[in-house]
């Protein structure tokens, strides 16, 4: 009797241990779900910086997203931009990297290595970027992989004071097929001067990016299609060059953007510039402007058209543990519905091929002629700028050189060699 006791008190020990580990392993095993077959409440940090209201549009949209999914909690991490690359790397070499980061075209080729491939679980790479615009994807497809999505797009295009220019009797484009070669529009912005009264005809950023906008239209580019040469030296490069010279030495740009800094932001706004040459984001910031009419009218074209696109993107990193939470959440917000809501709301184009024409409060004209811009751009663009770990080796020489060219201290020829120089040195230590 005790024998038959002791080895029913065995089995009971041994059943009890069976079950504490067969619960103990539910409890761990399965992403996302709890002992019960509960889901599992999870937190995504999210890495992110604002440059204007977006911030408070994401905010938004994840309080409908926490609605709807309730074991997930969104923790938006909000950093100055100047501060996102050190903060990611500092959370990834920590062994705790973010599940998710808003991220610029700047750094996003530096942190491809650590991202989660969005198009394993979407259908493949050609299905998921087929709802993008072309023209980004250069930027976010690294090696085959979406190594992010695209939230936003930007363009450069051509903002106009439409008061000037009626005065002066002078009608922009409305359509395509009416798009002024680049002679033809200095001789427009030269009769808003003489009849209008604007001071100057045109202002331009003074970045490399915004310059090279000439440089595409003339049929050029910075480098190779496939990255091993310089090619920004060639015939094209250095027409571009020469013609952004004609516009200053013309007396249509004034020098003193180029030459000493002034923000063409505050010439335009006085109401005395015909034009500027800018991105999508100045309708935005001159929503304000009262003294003067202005509008958003075709860019010139030189051999082609072509604007220079960016823009802003989601990443989700791998190593986080919520890899597949984070994976769903930028499916989330970059449906078309939810991207709509974040686009319309921030002023931002966007990415999506079926969000082209989009009823924004304000400037929905102009939005649409800065997505045509965008679809009217050649590769090469996004090809040389998606280079971030090149591109910065080589990209204030460039601005440098462009302002000697036009203040006749080189020749656009000895100006590029120089350049390409610099470019083709940076290829070679990239392969190192």
């Amino acid at each position: 009797m005790k024998r038959s006791m002791k080895t029913i008190s065995t089995a009971v020990v041994l059943s009890s241990a069976m079950l504490m580990s067969a619960a103990c392993g539910a409890s761990q095993s399965g992403a996302g779900t709890a002992a019960g077959g509960q889901q599992k409440n999870v937190t995504l940090d999210f890495v992110w910086f604002s440059d204007g209201n977006e911030g408070d549009v994401m905010k938004s949209i994840i309080q409908d997203y926490e609605a709807k999914n309730t074991s997930v909690k969104v923790n938006m991490i909000e950093v100055p931009y100047k501060d996102l690359s050190t903060k990611l790397k500092t959370m990834i070499s920590g062994g705790k990297p973010p599940a998710l980061a808003r991220i610029s075209t700047t750094e996003l080729g530096g942190f491809a290595n650590q991202a989660i491939d969005l198009s394993e679980s979407n259908g493949g790479l050609e299905k998921y970027t087929s709802q993008f615009v072309d023209s980004v994807k250069p930027f976010y497809v690294v090696n085959n992989k979406a190594v992010a999505a695209p939230m936003d797009v930007t363009a450069n295009g051509l903002v106009y004071n439409k008061t000037l220019f009626d005065k002066a009797g002078v009608k922009v484009p409305t359509s395509p097929d009416q798009i002024w070669t680049w002679d033809e529009f200095s001789t427009a912005l030269k009769q808003v001067m003489d009849k209008g009264g604007a001071k100057y005809g045109l202002v331009w950023d003074f970045t490399p990016q915004r310059w090279s906008t000439l440089l595409y239209q003339f049929g050029g580019s910075m480098m190779s299609p496939d990255g091993t040469k310089a090619t920004i030296n060639n015939e094209a490069g250095v027409q571009a060059a020469e013609y952004f010279k004609k516009l200053h030495t013309d007396g249509i740009a004034p020098t003193s953007v180029w030459f000493g800094g002034e923000n063409p932001n505050n010439l335009f706004r006085t109401g005395a510039v015909a034009a500027h040459l800018a991105g999508n984001w100045m309708i935005s910031n001159y929503k304000d402007i009262t003294n003067f009419e202005w509008g958003v009218t075709y860019m010139p074209q030189a051999k082609v058209r072509s604007s220079v696109p960016g823009g802003k993107f989601a990443m989700a990193f791998q190593k986080s543990g919520v890899e597949k939470e984070a994976t769903d959440f930028i499916n989330y917000i970059t449906t078309q519905e939810v991207n709509a809501k974040y686009t319309k709301e921030a002023l931002f184009l966007s990415p999506r091929k079926d969000n082209a024409k989009l009823d924004y409060a304000f400037g929905k004209e102009m939005m649409e002629l800065f997505s045509n811009e965008l679809n009217n751009t050649v590769p090469a663009a996004a090809e040389d700028w998606s280079k971030q770990t090149i591109v910065p080796k080589f990209s204030n020489d460039l601005k440098t050189t462009i302002s000697e060219i036009v203040a006749g201290k080189t020749t656009a020829k000895a100006g590029l060699d120089k350049v390409a120089g610099l470019i083709d040195k940076a290829i070679a230590d990239e392969k190192k």
